[in-house]
């Protein structure tokens, strides 16, 4: 696959500092003045312990300065903050800024990549990016930055000066596997996944060196144990959830070459354990009736050895998936006591399908299965023994059959917001979709390099939204992961698509479609401030402390999967997969920007000096 030449500067595969670079990159994520990773941390919790902005002043937060990175399309994920700098990617062209935090006025660099334009042609849902992974480098070779194109290189920049150091092709654009993931940084590897299952691609994930950008593995979604990095003991402690052959055996004919899995999402990675989490994504075709059988490992939940990509366990969830309920969600680890007082290492995760689950990550135990609202419909419940959905016959998809009223749409009730984890109070803070559909499958071939869908969509709000103005399809809510309650859910007018930020301080950040950075109180709900931004938001909020002030701030820029109507100029409602139709309102409440907005109490910043980078003759 590494057909795209490795473009070297200088670097030697080294052994020597890699552990001391991993401990180092933990040491980073602890530090108030850092968010070196999507997540803060490796938990993945997106939490702050910071307390200076509280429940008390929240409402006095203002604008201390704000940077536009000159690129239109939708701005998913998150800027990094290290040591004094934010770097700040775009999406397509995927342009990458460094800005030095005490005079962010000036760009200190700039990475601005060639890549193929032909990748805008095959990138499902806009063409995003959820941005960067930083390594802090060891006793040979500097700290890099690392960004995914959507072209399908993965390249390594020089966090000092932004040069590229190498880069590498990853994924084949001729077939429509695009990168739109944020790269993930693990001892000396940085990991990788795919994207493109809307065009018959077979997904993997891959560990490149990050010295020289030589692949360490590479594991599959689909296909034969060997190619899938499937061992003996995969599924050991629970072999009720599939062991041997089942990438091959659960397809029909040769099926599993074009099944998808992508995974485009987000990774957690558990150091004592040595295993990273993620997700792959949905089969392909949507057309579930092209394809019979489980479709395994599709819409698994792999808990993999860092260093070998062997599969310890693959939980699916969603087993012949006739909805596009696409499991890449972000993965949120946390030790907790379950129903019986035992504490766990717990893995949770809430899915596309409109279930949130929780694992016990050391072996993949599952611990509980709750709907993430009870206007889920196409399960009826999770059987817990087997860990298989009970589905409900009434939303099931079939050939000469229109499906109506499925709830949640293909579009979940969750997304690729990236939530948080409050240790405090045990609470995760869920950003969610309150969207149903209506569904109708059609038969098609497959050709490399053109979308291979099979399904005409009709998207709106659920049950606690109005269908006829579009409006509330979005809530954010609450969730206790042992007792499966919710201690608070509110509405909003359109999909929290973006995930949430907590803080120590009892806040809880998200932004809107409609372009509001908003706080509530993270015990209550209760909304206490909020800020009309540029355009819409599809990323999430961070926090850092910078020369004793917390600072908030949060990518502007709306597009993604909701926005495509919007980015495109589109106006057929089953256009953009169910989105146009979907989102049809928010036109109405913003349009197209880009660039990040920093904010503190009182606007407290660089430029309360008033002569910070004034001109001097």
């Amino acid at each position: 696959m590494n057909r795209a030449c490795i473009l070297l500067a200088g670097v030697a595969m080294v052994s020597v500092g890699v552990a001391r670079a991993n401990e180092k990159l933990v040491e980073l994520s602890k530090d108030n003045g850092n968010w070196v990773m999507n997540g803060r941390t490796y938990e993945a919790q997106n939490y702050s312990p910071l307390t200076q902005i509280s429940t008390s002043n929240v409402k006095n937060l203002r604008v201390a300065w704000s940077f536009s990175d000159g690129v239109l399309n939708g701005h998913e994920g998150a800027p990094l903050v290290v040591n004094g700098m934010m770097y700040i990617q775009s999406p397509f062209p995927n342009r990458t800024f460094a800005l030095n935090l005490d005079n962010p006025g000036r760009i200190v660099w700039e990475n601005n990549p060639k890549q193929s334009s032909a990748a805008r042609s095959v990138a499902c849902c806009d063409v995003v990016n959820r941005g960067l992974a930083y390594w802090p480098g060891d006793d040979t070779t500097a700290p890099l930055l690392f960004k995914n194109l959507l072209d399908g290189h993965l390249v390594a920049m020089d966090a000092k000066t932004g040069k590229t150091v190498w880069k590498i092709e990853n994924n084949d654009i001729r077939v429509g596997s695009t990168l739109t993931g944020a790269p993930y940084v693990v001892k000396d590897e940085v990991l990788t996944g795919s994207s493109g299952a809307e065009l018959g691609v077979r997904g993997y994930i891959t560990a490149y060196d990050v010295h020289t950008g030589a692949q360490k593995w590479r594991a599959y979604a689909t296909g034969s144990d060997e190619s899938m990095l499937i061992g003996k003991n995969f599924n050991i402690t629970n072999p009720q959830y599939g062991t041997s052959d089942l990438g091959l055996e659960t397809w029909q004919d040769n099926g599993w070459k074009i099944g998808g899995g992508t995974n485009w999402g987000w990774y957690a990675y558990d150091p004592q354990e040595n295993l990273i989490y993620y997700g792959s994504g949905n089969p392909s075709p949507w057309n579930a009736t092209m394809r019979p059988g489980d479709n395994k490992w599709t819409m698994t939940i792999f808990g993999r050895d860092a260093d070998t990509g062997m599969a310890k366990f693959g939980y699916q969830k969603t087993p012949h998936d006739e909805w596009d309920y696409a499991g890449v969600d972000v993965m949120m680890l946390s030790e907790q006591r379950d129903k019986n007082g035992k504490l766990r290492k717990l893995l949770t995760h809430p899915d596309r399908n409109g279930i949130v689950y929780t694992l016990d990550r050391t072996n993949g135990d599952l611990v509980s299965a709750n709907k993430i609202d009870d206007t889920v419909n196409w399960v009826r419940h999770v059987d817990m023994k087997t860990g298989i959905p009970v589905r409900d016959p009434e939303y099931a998809t079939y050939m000469d059959h229109k499906a109506r009223g499925v709830c949640p749409a293909a579009m979940g009730y969750h997304n690729q917001g990236f939530d948080s984890y409050d240790p405090q109070k045990q609470r995760f803070m869920l950003g969610a979709n309150h969207l149903c559909m209506d569904w109708e499958p059609f038969m098609l071939p497959y050709r490399a390099g053109q979308f291979f869908v099979g399904a005409t969509l009709s998207i709106y709000p659920g049950p606690k939204g109005n269908r006829q103005t579009g409006e509330g399809s979005g809530q954010i809510k609450s969730y206790d992961a042992i007792t499966g309650k919710m201690s608070w859910s509110k509405m909003e007018r359109f999909a929290v698509w973006g995930g949430t930020m907590s803080t120590a301080g009892n806040l809880v950040f998200y932004g809107t479609l409609d372009g509001f950075i908003k706080a509530r109180d993270s015990r209550t709900g209760e909304l206490l401030w909020k800020f009309k931004l540029p355009s819409g938001v599809v990323g999430n909020p961070i926090t850092f402390e910078h020369k004793g002030v917390q600072y908030v701030a949060i990518y502007y820029g709306v597009g993604g999967w909701p926005g495509v109507g919007l980015v495109f100029d589109l106006t057929d409602p089953s256009a953009g997969l169910g989105a146009v139709g979907a989102f049809k309102e928010m036109a109405h409440y913003t349009q197209q920007g880009g660039g990040v907005m920093v904010f503190s109490l009182n606007g407290k910043g660089p430029y309360d000096d008033v002569n910070l980078g004034e001109y001097e003759n």
